[in-house]
């Protein structure tokens, strides 16, 4: 890193920027909007979780990061029936709550990754558990991710270890359009279903750059970046398409006038049956109404001003940007579009498109007024420390002179990934009401040296470092005759 780049950086840009409020007043980005045509949102393959029932828990005398900007030290946290249901001090006690004391503590809503392959190219890495890319064609946004989910992956059990609660598991990268992605609680489940986040909106994954032009460019295209960019135009013109000979009647009338334009002249499509239906188109369709949360691999700040362009063309929206080395140079403007950016710590220089990357990227898009940074791990490994990597962001920023405390910091694991989710109404913060997805830790978890203790997932003790009983294994681990637990 070149530290006199990074000095005049901050010198130019960060008198412009002031530290952002806990909570933006506006709503999540890429919240899920009312649809007029939700069928497209529909789910033929719902959800079957169902929280683990437990006691009344009531962990005592910690300190606490809520996720919303708040540390209170010497704090108590009670979960009931699945929810919090208080943080402060000195709490009343349940005469059947089970207590936990955190006095040396930390305490923490539970990890959120937003950018997992847990699954879908799951351990071992053989190439018959390789189901994250269908490289069959530049577009596939008929596929979705959690189709390709392995329940018995033991890297599910690995990121428990590490407080991950709540993981999004998406396609690769080899396409324009990967597919859907979707989000699960990190809970042990024979199918995936019974790990599907109830009530998540699903994810549409969506690739710029080197990787498509890389794959498709011997056979038969894209192999530029103008070629990538055609292909999502035209991808998106038929979905437009699609979506207008779909809307119902008065849904069609009522929304003429705000209609966007295809180029191709205003069409009237009230009486058009649609013909039939296309798995393809249902899901553009459903980005373009917002029932489907567009998250884009994209590195380069020319590639994410391009992409946000071609979201106003075809109007949907962004929620996020993932990996996005060079989002520093564009925070201000990912500020004010309401799209996160959802990035490494310090990932950079492995290939063109990563070379002018900075360790100091997630300080200053986190910096920008509104700015809503998250820190990803695109990793079955870096899965399992996502608050040391948090920790190394803290550190990189202190250098060229941001202090980032803890409560602050804490955000770009738990409520601003819940955000780009559009699960911040459920999970995120420790807020009367929200799950209780929480995490005990051993100290300061920005500390080398701070471990989960245990991890509650709807208020049940899911994980247990000093309990073998509370580590669970999958089936196929305990098949290899692999016994005691994650440690």
């Amino acid at each position: 890193m070149h530290r006199t780049f990074i000095a005049a950086l901050v010198a130019t840009v960060l008198p412009a920027l002031v530290l952002a409020p806990a909570f933006a007043a506006d709503a999540p980005a890429g919240a899920p909007k009312k649809s007029v045509a939700s069928r497209f949102a529909q789910d033929p393959y719902a959800s079957t979780y169902r929280a683990i029932a437990s006691p009344p828990v009531l962990i005592q005398g910690a300190t606490v990061l809520t996720g919303t900007g708040t540390r209170l030290d010497g704090a108590d946290v009670l979960m009931r029936d699945g929810k919090v249901v208080a943080v402060g001090p000195n709490l009343d006690v349940p005469a059947d709550a089970v207590r936990v004391d955190g006095r040396g503590k930390w305490v923490t809503p539970g990890i959120i990754d937003v950018h997992s392959h847990l699954g879908v190219y799951a351990s071992p890495g053989t190439r018959s558990h390789s189901d994250g890319n269908e490289a069959t064609a530049p577009t596939t946004p008929g596929v979705w991710a959690e189709h390709s989910v392995w329940p018995q992956d033991p890297g599910f059990a690995t990121a428990l270890a590490g407080g991950v609660t709540s993981l999004q598991v998406l396609p690769g990268s080899a396409n324009l359009i990967g597919g859907r992605g979707v989000t699960l609680k990190n809970v042990a489940a024979t199918t995936y279903q019974g790990m599907k986040f109830p009530g998540a909106p699903w994810g549409l994954k969506m690739a710029c750059g080197e990787n498509p032009k890389r794959v498709y460019g011997e056979r038969g295209g894209p192999s530029t970046r103008m070629g990538n960019v055609a292909g999502y135009r035209a991808a998106f013109i038929d979905a437009s398409e699609y979506l207008k000979k779909n809307r119902p009647k008065k849904a069609a009338a009522a929304s003429k006038k705000r209609w966007w334009q295809s180029g191709s002249g205003t069409t009237d499509s009230a009486n058009d049956s649609g013909g039939k239906r296309d798995l393809k188109m249902d899901t553009l369709a459903g980005a373009i109404n917002g029932d489907i949360l567009v998250h884009i691999h994209c590195y380069r700040a020319d590639e994410m001003a391009v992409m946000m362009d071609l979201a106003k063309e075809f109007g949907f929206r962004i929620s996020a940007f993932h990996h996005g080395v060079e989002a520093y140079k564009i925070a201000d403007r990912l500020a004010a579009e309401n799209i996160c950016g959802a990035l490494w710590a310090d990932w950079w220089g492995f290939k063109m498109e990563a070379f002018d990357g900075i360790q100091e990227n997630i300080a200053l898009v986190d910096r920008v007024q509104n700015g809503c940074a998250i820190v990803h791990s695109d990793s079955e490994e870096g899965i399992q420390r996502l608050n040391q990597e948090a920790a190394k962001v803290i550190a990189s920023a202190q250098r060229i002179g941001i202090e980032i405390p803890p409560e602050r910091a804490v955000r770009w694991i738990t409520s601003n990934a819940a955000k780009s989710l559009g699960i911040l109404d459920k999970t995120g913060t420790l807020e009367a009401g929200k799950m209780a997805d929480v995490v005990l830790w051993s100290g300061n978890p920005f500390s080398v040296y701070a471990k989960a203790e245990q991890v509650y997932v709807d208020g049940a003790r899911v994980y247990d470092r000093n309990d073998p009983s509370r580590q669970p294994m999958s089936d196929f681990m305990l098949g290899q005759g692999l016994e005691g637990g994650v440690r």
